[in-house]
């Protein structure tokens, strides 16, 4: 089967999880299933990193397709109008769109990813025009895809709650882990990383999100400050500035001591793993998540993490992490708390367990249960 991937939503650095889904899936499906081939039309900002994630030549063809993705109404007038043709001169069976929207018109069935429905519990993360737009894209995805994948039974309760969706057309494609955070990094280098990366040689613990109003890192922040005078920790947070960048900087002005917060808005995947493996706990505040997958890579990296009930945590942790509803700074502190007062053995047990519950998530599953869809979406499944 000749797979086509439209990645011309994808702005590296910009775009979240969705990137990783992408980047890791893909990976996963050319390496373990070398019977199909695969049609990637990229744009201006990704064609070089799609390049070096793929294997070149053979069954893999990398299609430029001259936009630039930043352009949104460009991007969005060339998914539309050129995408279908291109894929049809290419021979494409199935055109795979892992970024919530695609062509409405195409020569070939379609199966379209809807990670969650964000913009329609908070539409203050995103500006009018943008919402506007999503609305309407991620609609017509709905009626018009043959088949719409989506990456937990929390996301496919809300596509089946707000869309006009039939569950006979969606699948369900969890997300994996990358093999890096699982593997232990030595002592010395992993503390030599965590100090040039955070400026300092105190323990700390983590967040790793973008801050959009949803994901509540003022109450990460305002947690912390309950808990600075008791424990000599800070807290680094990793993440792209978004539209509720000014009320977590209100937050941490608002602390006893704010000089103990540190804010990194990029690090590459190397050092995320130094970064997560070297925390003494992980920390997620948000109040809605599709899938989770910074609880997942905390888990795998072995670190106890304290998160929240929203959406498709529950489904992503199991028992393997402190859970908290979402919203109330004093009771994640309070979490946060027993998480820092664990004994070695307990510890050591809650590590374990939460590298027990990552293990079962790998990207050659989510790959597999994509093909699949695809296969489905070919023949009309």
């Amino acid at each position: 089967m000749k797979i086509g991937v439209n990645a011309l939503f994808l702005i590296p650095g910009q775009v979240g999880g969705s990137e990783t889904y992408l980047r890791q899936t893909l990976a996963a499906m050319v390496r373990r299933h070398p019977g199909h081939e695969w049609v990637i039309f990229a744009n201006r900002e990704n064609r070089g990193l799609l390049a070096r994630d793929l294997p070149s030549g053979g069954a893999v063809c990398l299609v430029d397709m001259r936009v630039r993705a930043a352009r949104r109404a460009a991007r969005i007038l060339r998914e539309q109008i050129d995408l279908p043709r291109v894929a049809r001169r290419a021979g494409v069976e199935v055109l795979w769109s892992p970024g919530y929207t695609m062509p409405l018109r195409a020569a070939c069935p379609r199966l379209t990813s809807i990670l969650d429905l964000q913009y329609r519990h908070f539409p203050e993360d995103f500006p009018p025009l943008a919402r506007w737009a999503t609305r309407l894209l991620v609609g017509a995805s709905c009626r018009w895809s043959e088949r719409i994948a989506t990456i937990s039974e929390f996301s496919r309760q809300e596509l089946i709650r707000f869309t006009d969706v039939p569950i006979e057309r969606m699948d369900v494609t969890p997300l994996g882990v990358d093999e890096r955070f699982s593997r232990r990094q030595g002592g010395a280098r992993l503390a030599e990383r965590a100090l040039a990366l955070t400026r300092a040689p105190d323990p700390y613990l983590l967040c790793v999100s973008n801050s959009y109003p949803h994901k509540r890192l003022e109450i990460a922040a305002e947690a912390c400050g309950r808990l600075q005078g008791r424990f000599p920790h800070r807290l680094v947070i990793v993440g792209r500035p978004r539209r509720g960048e000014a009320l977590l900087a209100r937050a941490v002005a608002g602390l006893p001591e704010p000089e103990r917060v540190t804010r990194l808005h990029y690090v590459d995947r190397d050092d995320l793993v130094a970064l997560y493996q070297a925390a003494d706990a992980f920390l997620l505040p948000s109040a809605y998540e599709g899938f989770g997958l910074p609880l997942l890579e905390a888990l795998a990296a072995g670190v106890p993490a304290v998160a929240t009930t929203a959406g498709a945590l529950p489904e992503v942790g199991g028992d393997a992490y402190a859970a908290v509803r979402p919203g109330d700074a004093a009771a994640f502190a309070a979490a946060v708390e027993s998480a820092l007062r664990l004994s070695p053995e307990a510890r050591a047990g809650q590590i374990a367990r939460g590298r027990e519950r990552a293990a079962l998530f790998t990207w050659d599953a989510t790959a597999a249960a994509t093909v699949a869809a695809c296969e489905r979406a070919r023949d009309g499944g």
